[in-house]
């Protein structure tokens, strides 16, 4: 079986200045994937720093480092905490989220995550999960479907598809990418097609594997973990993530209500390093397409 090619790493210079990476430090990548994010790390560290890989992703063992300081976990990131005391770490210097998908999830169509391909209407990123994109459509009610589609893929005529999707389903079940498609089309003009059907799959994808609750379990475990002056480096790639991790950084809360003591403090535990979101520059989207979209945060443990 060949190694599965995963994403060049975008803003990869910012992303390691962000942690402000000790020698002797703990850090953890809770996306390792393809590792890109750990080597550049490991080659910060000294012989006695340390670096967790999380990885849910069965596909990511084949991109282990064989380095005595590095230790992969294959677990879903919101269990860090967890796994951190596990491996006997009870806190840490800095961790690294970069939640953007691999290229290889979109590249091979069984794993049904592109609407490029035909292919199962799987988009699970642990194989071993039971909740599949196929699931959520033949079995969530037509008001589940809705607000899927609504609230993570901010599709305004996303009744009227959750409709159709019941009324087609009770004919024959919907397990293909091109059934889905042909369902899809009458919904969308040709001019914005290819943006709107991404996304409706973007919506299946968050639902599947639950990534905003994940996403909030992992901002509060981090403030529990990182020692004091560590740093927690965000890579987003849509709004919905985007404006959950600001509102965190800059409030302590997800709703972004920023609290004062009586002389006119925030209230927060953890503080934003760059006010400015930091994105790619034209000579890197240029050579890495998938930078357009990434948003870095950093955020830095009071």
């Amino acid at each position: 079986m060949t190694t599965p090619v995963y994403h060049t790493p975008a803003l990869l210079n910012e992303t390691i200045e962000g942690l402000n990476i000790k020698p002797d430090g703990v850090y953890v990548d809770v996306t390792f994937g393809g590792g890109g994010h750990s080597k550049e790390i490991l080659k910060h560290l000294g012989r006695n720093g340390k670096l967790l890989g999380f990885d849910q992703d069965v596909d990511a063992i084949k991109n282990i480092i064989d380095d005595n300081r590095f230790t992969f976990v294959r677990s879903n990131f919101k269990y860090m905490k967890n796994f951190l005391r596990y491996h006997g770490v009870e806190k840490v210097d800095g961790i690294l989220a970069d939640l953007g998908v691999s290229s290889h999830h979109f590249d091979e169509a069984e794993r049904g995550f592109s609407f490029r391909f035909d292919g199962a209407l799987d988009m699970r990123m642990n194989t071993e999960s039971k909740l599949t994109a196929a699931t959520v459509l033949n079995t969530y009610t037509e008001e589940q479907l809705a607000d899927v589609f609504y609230l993570y893929g901010e599709l305004h005529n996303s009744r009227k598809i959750a409709r159709t999707i019941v009324q087609s389903r009770t004919k024959v079940p919907i397990e293909r990418i091109s059934q889905f498609i042909e369902i899809l089309k009458p919904f969308f003009g040709r001019e914005k097609e290819k943006k709107d059907m991404a996304r409706v799959f973007q919506a299946l994808r968050i639902e599947v594997n639950k990534e905003m609750e994940a996403l909030e379990v992992l901002l509060r475990q981090s403030i529990e973990i990182l020692n004091p002056g560590g740093r927690m480096v965000v890579l987003t790639y849509h709004s919905l993530e985007d404006r959950l991790v600001k509102n965190f950084f800059r409030s302590g809360n997800f709703e972004g209500k920023i609290e004062k003591d009586f002389y006119g403090n925030v209230i927060s535990r953890i503080k934003v390093v760059n006010n400015k979101v930091i994105v790619a520059s034209d000579e890197e989207v240029e050579r890495n397409p998938r930078a357009r979209s990434a948003k870095l945060r950093i955020a830095e443990k009071g």
